[in-house]
């Protein structure tokens, strides 16, 4: 068991440096390891995942992840075709998918959707980008390339463009 193990990733607010480090570290292990024994990882496991807005780069991101580790996903990336389309609220598409997943990544344009999703899901919500606020994820990603570039996070000026 890990410290991450059933919790929520919502924001990068809830990270300490610690933390962090905890996440990279678990990362490179789980580099180094053959991929049969990588794949062990999430067996039998689902990540469910709803985008209420475009995505590529994100949603395959997580299906990708989520495959070398053994595990499978399901969701709706074009919300369009889904329930929603009828009138089905946030809450109950949250709690339909949350019945056929282990955990759930959510991309959804309102502010605080995530921790919404959180505190209706039974399992742990992933904030795949939640409105104007933050893609925790994303940054997440971000720092570790940082770290692996530069070998270091501390210290550094870094620009964002785009």
């Amino acid at each position: 068991m890990n410290d991450f193990y059933q919790k929520d990733i919502i924001s990068v607010r809830d990270f300490d440096k610690d933390k962090f480090e905890a996440v990279f570290a678990a990362t490179d292990k789980i580099i180094k390891m053959e991929p049969s024994q990588r794949r062990e990882i999430a067996r039998g496991k689902t990540l469910g995942y709803l985008f209420f807005e475009p995505s590529t780069r994100t949603r395959l991101s997580f299906q990708a992840a989520m495959a070398l580790i053994g595990g499978t996903s399901l969701g709706i990336a074009d919300i369009a075709s889904s329930s929603t389309k009828k009138g089905e609220s946030l809450a109950d598409t949250i709690r339909m998918i949350s019945i056929y997943s282990d955990v759930l990544a959510l991309r959804h344009p309102l502010d605080g959707s995530s921790r919404f999703a959180s505190e209706i899901s039974d399992k742990p919500v992933l904030n795949a980008g939640s409105g104007t606020e933050e893609h925790p994820t994303q940054a997440i990603q971000d720092l570790y390339t940082i770290k692996k570039e530069k070998n270091k996070i501390d210290g550094l000026k870094i620009g964002i463009i785009g």
